[in-house]
C-alpha cells in the first residue's frame, strides 16, 4: 500500500484503478487485469510515474495490442495528454493524442500530409513506435523531433528516428514518448478533404472495422501480401473459438465477440504455420503482444 500512497502523491485519487482489465482498453476488447492502472494527466506526472521502482507498461489508445489473459504485473501507464498546437506548417502534439484528430486539425488548417491517418484509431504516440502508415503515406515521413522520457523520468529530444517498415528506434529503446513536431505542407483544403473521404471509404469497404481488432494482424512479407498468402492457404473466414480470421479481410484477426486472447493467440500461430508449411513464408505480427499467460 506504500506504493498506492506513492501513487496519489503524483496524480489524483480517480486516475488510479486497481485490478483493471485490460479488455476495457484494448481494440481487440481482451485483455486481464492490471495490477495498478494509471492515466496520468500531465508530463509532469508521467514523468513522477516513471521514476517509481515498480515494472512499469506504457500503452495508448491500445489499438495495436494483445493483452495476454493473466493480465499485467505491476503499474500500466495510459498515455493520454492530448494538447496539441498549430505553427505554419508545423503541428506539436502530446503522445496521448489521437492521430485521426491531428489528421482533421489538418485539414481545418489546409496542410496536407496527415490524410493517410484520418481512420487509424491510435495515438500519436503508438503511431510512431509502429511508424503507422496507410494509403501511401507513414508517420515517419512527416515528423521532425520527438520528446521522450527515459525509464527514469529524464526528458531528450530524439531527431534520428531510423524509421523502418512498422519499425522506429522507440522498439529498440526504452523511451516514453510524451510530444512530437510534424511538418506538413499548405494544400488544397477541398483536396485534402477529398483524399480524407477517399480513404475513410476504402477503409470502411475493405477493412472489418465493425468487429474489434488490433488492426492488420501481421506485416506485409518481402515481396508478398500477408492477406493472399493467408486467403491462398484457405484461412479466410477460419476460426477458434471467438477469434476468426476476417471473411473480409484476410489480413486482420478479429473478435467475434467473447475471444479470450489465448484464442487469437493460438489463431495467430495456426495461421503462421499453415502459411509456412504452404508456401514457406513466416508471418510476423505487426501487433503487440504483452502480458502473463
Amino acid at each position: 500500500m506504500e506504493l498506492i500512497e506513492k501513487i496519489k502523491a503524483i496524480t489524483n485519487e480517480k486516475n488510479i484503478y486497481m485490478n483493471e482489465p485490460m479488455s476495457k482498453h484494448t481494440t481487440f476488447k481482451t485483455g486481464g487485469p492490471a495490477d495498478i492502472f494509471v492515466v496520468p494527466e500531465t508530463k509532469q506526472e508521467i514523468l513522477e510515474l516513471l521514476k517509481l521502482d515498480i515494472p512499469k507498461t506504457i500503452i495508448g489508445n491500445g489499438s495495436n495490442l494483445l493483452v495476454k489473459d493473466g493480465g499485467i504485473r505491476g503499474i500500466v501507464i495510459k498515455i493520454a495528454t492530448n494538447n496539441y498546437e498549430v505553427k505554419d506548417n508545423i503541428i506539436i502534439a502530446d503522445a496521448g493524442t489521437m492521430i485521426a484528430k491531428l489528421s482533421n486539425v489538418a485539414y481545418q488548417n489546409e496542410l496536407s500530409g496527415l490524410e493517410f491517418a484520418c481512420g487509424i484509431p491510435g495515438t500519436l504516440g503508438g503511431a510512431l513506435v509502429m511508424n503507422a502508415g496507410a494509403y501511401g503515406g507513414e508517420i515517419g515521413n512527416i515528423v521532425i523531433e520527438t520528446q521522450v522520457a527515459d525509464d527514469v523520468g529524464n526528458i531528450l529530444t530524439i531527431k534520428n528516428h531510423e524509421f523502418g517498415y512498422r519499425s522506429s528506434i522507440f522498439q529498440r529503446k526504452n523511451y516514453v514518448i510524451l510530444e512530437a513536431k510534424l511538418r506538413l505542407i499548405h494544400g488544397d483544403k477541398e483536396q485534402i478533404r477529398m483524399q480524407m473521404d477517399s480513404n475513410i471509404q476504402a477503409r470502411k469497404l475493405k477493412q472489418p472495422i465493425d468487429k474489434p481488432s488490433a488492426g492488420s494482424t501481421f506485416k506485409r512479407p518481402k515481396d508478398n501480401f500477408a492477406a493472399k498468402l493467408i486467403q491462398d492457404a484457405g484461412l479466410k473466414g477460419f476460426s477458434i473459438g471467438d477469434a476468426m480470421v476476417s471473411d473480409l479481410h484476410s489480413g486482420f484477426v478479429v473478435n467475434k465477440g467473447n475471444a479470450t486472447s489465448k484464442e487469437i493467440l493460438t489463431l495467430i500461430k495456426y495461421v503462421q504455420d499453415k502459411v509456412n508449411a504452404e508456401y514457406g513464408v513466416m508471418l510476423e505480427p505487426e501487433i503487440r503482444i504483452i502480458g502473463e499467460e
